[in-house]
Order: C-alpha cells, then sequence, then structure tokens
C-alpha cells in the first residue's frame, strides 16, 4: 500500500498536462482527418475527456472542488451528445446504408 502512494506522490501537475495534451491532439487529429461518423464522436468524446482530466487534476492541485463540479456537467452534457449524435447516426444509416459524413449533403430537403 505504501508503494501505491509513493507512485501517486510522484506524478506531478505536468504530466496531467502532457497526458491531456496527446488525448486531445489524438481527438482532434481524428477529427480533422476521418469521414466516419461514429468515428468522429469518439474523437469528440475523446477530446471533452481530455479537458475533464485536466480540469480533475487542477482542481485536486489546487484544492478547489469546482473543477470537478464542472466535469459532472461536461459529462451530462456529452451524454447527451452522444445520445443525439447515435440518434442522427441511426436515421443516417437507415436513409443512405452509410455512416460516411459526406453523405449528410444529401439529407438536405
Amino acid at each position: 500500500m505504501m508503494v501505491l502512494a509513493s507512485i501517486f506522490d510522484t506524478i506531478s501537475i505536468q504530466h496531467y498536462l502532457v497526458l491531456s495534451t496527446i488525448l486531445f491532439v489524438i481527438g482532434v487529429f481524428g477529427v480533422l482527418t476521418r469521414k466516419n461518423a461514429i468515428i468522429l464522436l469518439m474523437c469528440i468524446e475523446l477530446m471533452l475527456s481530455s479537458v475533464n482530466l485536466l480540469l480533475v487534476a487542477f482542481s485536486t492541485y489546487f484544492g478547489d472542488v469546482s473543477g470537478q463540479l464542472f466535469v459532472f456537467f461536461i459529462m451530462v452534457v456529452a451524454a447527451a451528445e452522444a445520445t443525439v449524435g447515435l440518434s442522427i447516426l441511426v436515421l443516417l444509416y437507415r436513409n443512405t446504408r452509410s455512416v460516411d459524413v459526406g453523405l449528410f449533403n444529401k439529407l438536405k430537403g
């Protein structure tokens, strides 16, 4: 148990900054390069998770709970976004038999 506590003592705020930045960059790269709508939603969720990680790290570092409360609201919005996004994808798949983002132009009336 003491080894686990010493590992957590050696992790600094810079480690969280680097990890969060890497996750956010992977998410942005996925959004900019992919055409599959499911992968786009996953990359957006990855970006939201990296921001949540950073907010929790800063909240813990400064001893303030407001960052953790803000993360809770971000998670609620992310769940709503995933629900609406997946329902739009189901409708898109029913109409076109594909989840390619380029096919959204066909839905213009």
